[in-house]
């Protein structure tokens, strides 16, 4: 970026990349089955039932999103083509993009396997502009894996994340130091990092709309209604984030969930909903050497009520099957439901790692494409 060698305060300033991978398991269906390509596709879910796990672009223009219904997105684009979930290929392409990223930097901080952080203020190739590697990062992805990132460039975490979606899809967007606290004052307080619906509520209702709404209070406002997440919200209207790119990050779980579009009522339904995301657990578990022993569901309901059911096993999970079995006993006595479920999740803890005596570790895998 032009102005990334600018001071904002004192210390030298960090250089951050946030690469997304565009619509990036329907990318690669179509990749792979150039029949697909130019169509609208949805990955996961099926005619009658499930959820859509990823929508190509050409979907996204009817309005299907990630964790709509099925029905809804059939509903949205009647020639929507549904794709089975291929979680072992998307696998070996993160990893292969992984790699790229390593020739720049041992800091790399992945989110899911379509996204991750980047610290390059010192990278391996001593290239002195963090959006001139981003621009390499993008090239050798699509020379190499032929797909599109997005990037994102910036001098802290959350602002490169805000960036990697200013241009998508196949694009690239910098904020500078200069330009980080107007561009934050701008935004909406609902595409800030961790304010999600029910905050986004909240702060509405506190005349809190915008960035410069939230720069307006005070602290101990900001304490008083958010509790300890406060200075958090604090820092972030002011385009402060010291939050580190982590590259060994201490993890205790394995989760993934999803928030739908339509409450779900029934059993078949809110087990159509779990499909993909046992499956997309699962895939992490089989990528490594991590196995687990305790599985948890979450259960959001449409009055924000959370509940949790758990089971820790004497042994850890073997299977998908195996997993399978589990989450859907923990689901049997949520129903019959006597109000909608707005959300699911299924975690996976009291991690083992198999190959030998490590820590504990924590992969969030939002369910995105």
């Amino acid at each position: 970026m032009d102005e990334e060698t600018d001071a904002v305060g004192p210390g030298r300033i960090r250089k951050i990349i946030h690469v997304d991978m565009d619509a990036f398991y329907a990318s690669v269906e179509q990749r792979d089955n150039p029949g697909l390509r130019g169509k609208p596709v949805a990955v996961g879910g099926s005619r009658e039932r499930g959820v859509v796990a990823a929508a190509s672009y050409e979907a996204r223009r009817f309005g299907v999103r990630s964790a709509m219904p099925s029905v809804v997105a059939k509903r949205r684009c009647p020639d929507l083509i549904f794709i089975k979930p291929r979680f072992d290929v998307y696998r070996a392409i993160s990893l292969q993009v992984r790699a790229i990223f390593a020739d720049h930097t041992p800091l790399i901080e992945p989110l899911a396997l379509d996204e991750a952080y980047l610290d390059v203020t010192e990278n391996r190739k001593a290239i002195p502009s963090a959006t001139r590697i981003a621009q390499e990062i993008r090239t050798r992805i699509r020379e190499e894996t032929g797909l599109t990132a997005s990037a994102g460039v910036s001098y802290n975490k959350f602002l490169a994340k805000l960036a990697s979606d200013e241009r998508k899809p196949d694009g690239l967007f910098v904020i500078t130091p200069r330009r980080g606290p107007a561009y934050v004052e701008s935004l909406p307080v609902g595409r800030f990092h961790g304010i999600g619906p029910v905050t986004q509520a909240k702060m509405e209702e506190l005349g809190i709309v915008t960035g410069a709404d939230l720069k307006r209070q005070s602290l101990s406002f900001l304490r008083e209604h958010f509790g300890k997440t406060g200075p958090f919200y604090f820092s972030l209207a002011r385009a402060v984030d010291d939050r580190p790119v982590r590259a060994e990050r201490i993890r205790k779980s394995i989760g993934a969930e999803s928030t739908f579009d339509i409450d779900l009522f029934t059993p078949e339904e809110a087990r159509a909903a779990l499909d993909p995301l046992i499956a997309k657990t699962w895939s992490y578990c089989e990528g490594s050497t991590l196995r687990a022993r305790t599985v948890t569901l979450k259960a959001t309901y449409a009055d924000f009520q959370k509940i949790t059911r758990s089971r820790t096993l004497d042994a850890p999970v073997a299977s998908l099957a195996m997993l399978e079995e589990i989450v859907r006993s923990l689901l049997a006595p949520l129903f019959p439901a006597a109000k909608g479920v707005r959300l699911l999740g299924v975690t996976l803890s009291s991690l083992e790692d198999e190959s030998g005596p490590r820590a504990d570790r924590q992969l969030r895998l939002p369910l995105r494409g």
